[in-house]
Order: structure tokens, then sequence, then C-alpha cells
């Protein structure tokens, strides 16, 4: 029998993924090209609302310490401080701790991880795409419904499916590394330097100190090449100060590229994480936004293969997903613009450091940075909430005196209809393997009133009331599909 998924890639977007395909009820299998995990700390933050994510499935406690991350724009601080809403992301956070979190999760829900499987072709037919790979035990082939790449920005399963990746070639290079047995001053959002260049040093964890180097005019680099001399001395040359003395535990380069794929799906391909789009990680947004683009994913593409899926579910992850991607590659091309530009861009800086004194502008870039701020078009109607995410921290007194955060009702996987009203819940009979019927009273009063609210698997809210114009009968069977009755 043909397996539901195969997933490609066991990173942070390709365990996420497998986990919430297998919370939907699929038959998942990940391939992941290297023999065991790594231990590099590429990723070392997560957005406010990825770590939300972990938080609906019960993860976040998992990652161990973090602390808050704070906020910039191309390097401009943002205050969150005056925000109604804690828009902090969490730093410290390495991303092999990252991926031992979630495959010790995706394992105990039932997933398998094949390492040391490198996918070198697939055959897609109308019923199920046949995956050839190469491993340690020679070549190997398997069957699938659906196919997904979160194989990174190098994508093997984005190029043999043909899926272009137009965006920006990358002109700036950068140096980074994970050192032990230095000393220097913290430049966590990273500091500005004259003509164009820029360093950054944060505290990861058993004293390690990630640090970034751009020097002005320096590009790409080759990898296979790379020395951490050369990352030493250009410190050296900006700061004065030595680090050639410092063990190094991993060293990587990146440049300023930023793509996004032109589809997300092609037929039963999809791709999601660094495969869909690709940015520089100064801004801490790859690992994030893949993560939730998993969450995005999973649950649509589970709801498809186990056959109660609404028409066209699936076909909203690309629609959903793409433009976030678009905007991420956006946002990254204007940052590293405003921060390695040079002097000639202080007149901007100035002026934007006056805007984010504002609370609108403030809200608004804080929004993207924490991704607090995707909206998506979920239905008609006022309500403020409708098309964004539900806060997970709000508190509701269930029926039975359980005082508990929305977050604690989102474990499951499965949709949400919290509502003051007994009598509405009968409108989602027989959608109980799907959607969890919550009756409670907010510990909280919102600002208009919540008297109910639908929240999808992955957190977002779909109708409200007040506030929604549409049915609720109508948006059940548009998200969660026809009622099982008996």
């Amino acid at each position: 029998m043909p397996r539901d998924v195969i997933v490609v890639g066991a990173g942070p977007v390709g365990l996420m993924l497998a986990g919430e395909l297998t919370l939907g009820g699929a038959d998942v299998v990940v391939y992941e090209r290297l023999a065991a995990p790594a231990r590099e700390s590429r990723g070392a933050s997560l957005t406010k609302r990825t770590a939300e994510c972990f938080d609906q499935r019960g993860l976040l406690g998992g990652l161990g310490p973090t602390e808050p991350a704070d906020a910039h724009f191309g390097g401009v601080p943002i205050d969150l401080a005056p925000l109604a809403e804690d828009h902090h992301g969490r730093r410290g956070v390495p991303q092999f701790r990252t991926e031992r979190m979630l495959e010790e999760w995706v394992t105990g829900l039932g997933a398998e991880i094949r390492r040391g499987q490198e996918v070198t072709a697939f055959e897609e037919t109308d019923e199920a795409v046949r995956v050839l790979a190469a491993g340690p035990d020679g070549p190997a082939e398997e069957s699938a419904a659906y196919l997904v790449g979160c194989d990174g920005g190098r994508s093997s399963v984005r190029k043999l499916a043909g899926i272009g990746f137009p965006g920006s070639e990358g002109r700036r290079g950068f140096l980074s590394a994970d050192v032990t047995g230095i000393e220097t001053r913290k430049r966590r959002i990273g500091e500005n330097l004259p003509g164009g260049s820029m360093i950054m040093a944060m505290d990861l964890e058993n004293g390690v100190t990630r640090i970034v180097v751009h020097e002005a005019g320096m590009a790409p680099h080759d990898r296979a090449s790379l020395t951490y001399t050369d990352l030493a001395d250009a410190w050296q040359r900006l700061t004065g100060e030595s680090l050639h003395h410092g063990e190094c535990r991993w060293l990587g380069c990146f440049t300023d590229a930023s793509r996004s794929a032109a589809v997300y799906r092609r037929g039963r391909v999809l791709l999601a994480g660094d495969s869909a789009h690709i940015q520089p990680p100064a801004m801490a947004q790859g690992l994030s936004v893949g993560v939730q683009d998993a969450v995005n994913l999973g649950w649509k593409l589970a709801a498809t293969v186990r056959g109660w899926a609404p028409e066209g579910l699936i076909d909203t992850y690309d629609a959903e997903r793409r433009p976030v991607g678009e905007q991420l590659a956006r946002n990254a091309r204007a940052a590293i613009e405003l921060r390695l530009t040079g002097e000639d861009m202080d007149p901007v800086r100035e002026i934007m450091g006056e805007l984010v004194r504002h609370e609108g502008p403030a809200g608004h870039l804080a929004g993207m940075v924490s991704n607090l701020g995707v909206r998506y078009e979920l239905g008609k109607g006022e309500h403020p909430l409708l098309g964004l995410r539900m806060p997970p921290g709000r508190e509701l007194t269930l029926t039975d005196g359980t005082v508990t955060p929305v977050a604690g009702l989102l474990r499951t996987g499965h949709g949400l209809l919290i509502t003051t009203d007994p009598a509405l819940a009968r409108l989602a009979e027989g959608l109980e393997d799907r959607l969890d019927i919550v009756t409670g009273t907010w510990n909280q009063a919102y600002e208009p009133g919540l008297d109910a609210v639908l929240i999808r698997p992955d957190g977002y809210v779909a109708w409200t009331s007040p506030g929604t114009t549409d049915e609720l009968t109508g948006t059940l069977a548009r998200w969660f599909g026809t009622a099982q009755r008996s």
C-alpha cells in the first residue's frame, strides 16, 4: 500500500509537518539525506508566532530555557513595550535543540524517519508519486499520495518538480560561526558600522557565542574554501578585537539572496520552508516562517488524504502561504538595504527611527517581524480577530469549572468551536473527528464581544459571533467538510 505522504527533509519544517500530518491521521515517512542529526545551530531564534505554534501543540517547554528577543527592522530597533500585545520572540534556541524536540514528538506520534536517504528522482501519476532514493543499502523506491519538499534552499524536490524560484541574486556575503572561549560585547540585533559593514554577537548556550560579520564590499564566499581565520580576520579589521584564539564549533556563510517559489504546489508535489522561500538569516525569519508553513499545510493535507477535505481545501495552502513568502522576500531585501547601504541611507534610518516611536507604525513593523500580523481572507465580517490567529493565552472557564488557555485546547490538532451558547454547538454535530466543541465563558472580556469563535487547527479565526457575515454552517462546510451523521 502506498504511503499517504512522503516528506523530504528532517529539519524543523519537515519534522513539524510530519507531526501535523500524523496528528491529522495521515501515514507519513520522512526522508533525510544526512545519516545523523546535525549538531549545528543555524537558526537560533523564533518569532512570537512560531513560539505560539509550538505552544499550541504542547511543545514549547521542550525547547528548554529561552529568553525574550529584541525586535528590529534593518537594524532600526522597535520598542515593543507600548504595544497592547506581547510581540517578543525567543532567542537562544539552537536549531539542533529544536530538531531534537520535534523528532521526539514526531516519532512518539508514530511517524517514521529514514536517515541517509537522498531523493534522486520521482514520477507522478494520477494516483500517486513514486519516489526514488539512494541510501546506504543502495537504491530504493516508495510511493505516496503526496510528496512534500522541506529540503532547504537548494531543494532537490523543487528542482525535480520544475518549479521556478524567482527573486534576487546574492550580492553581499556574510560569515557566521559559533565560537567558544571568547569574550566580546554582545550585539544581539547587530551593530551597523561605517561604510555598510555589520557585526553581530549573541549568546547561545554552554558558553557558545554566535558571530556574524559582513564587511563592506564582501562578496559571497565559496563555502568549500572558507576558514575560521577568514571570519576572525574580518572581525579584527572591523572591531580591533581578536577572536583568533576561539574554538570554532560551526562555520558557515550566506548571502543576501531573497527568493520565493513560483508556486507552492504542483499536482501532488508541495513545498514548505526554505524549499519555498529563502532570505538572509539576519532577520531570524526563515525557520519560523517555514514552521508556520507546516502548521498551515499539515491539517489540510491530512484532511485530503483521509477523504474529508472539502473541495479546494489543499489549494488554500498556496493561496495563503505564498503571499507570506513573497512579503518575506520583499521585507528581507528592504531590511538589508536599510542596514548595509552605508551613510547614504542615514536620513532614511533617522526617519524610520522617528516613525517607530509612534504606536501605529511600530505595531505594523512589529507584526511583520513577529508574524502576528499575518492575516488570511477567511470570511466576511468586521470582527478584528477574523483572519488573524486567536491569541493563545486568552483563558476560558469551561462549564465544568476548568480554567484553560486557548492554546491548551489546540493540542489535538483539531479545529475548535468555542461558544457560550450550548445550542450553537449542535450545528457542528457529526464533525467531532476533526472539530472539538467547547462551551465556556471568557475570563477576559473581548471588545467587541465574542460569544462564539471558530478556530482552524492552525490557530486562525475563521468565524466569530458577533462580527461575521457568513453563516456558521457554511463556514464549517468550507473548512471541515461534510458531517458524518449516524
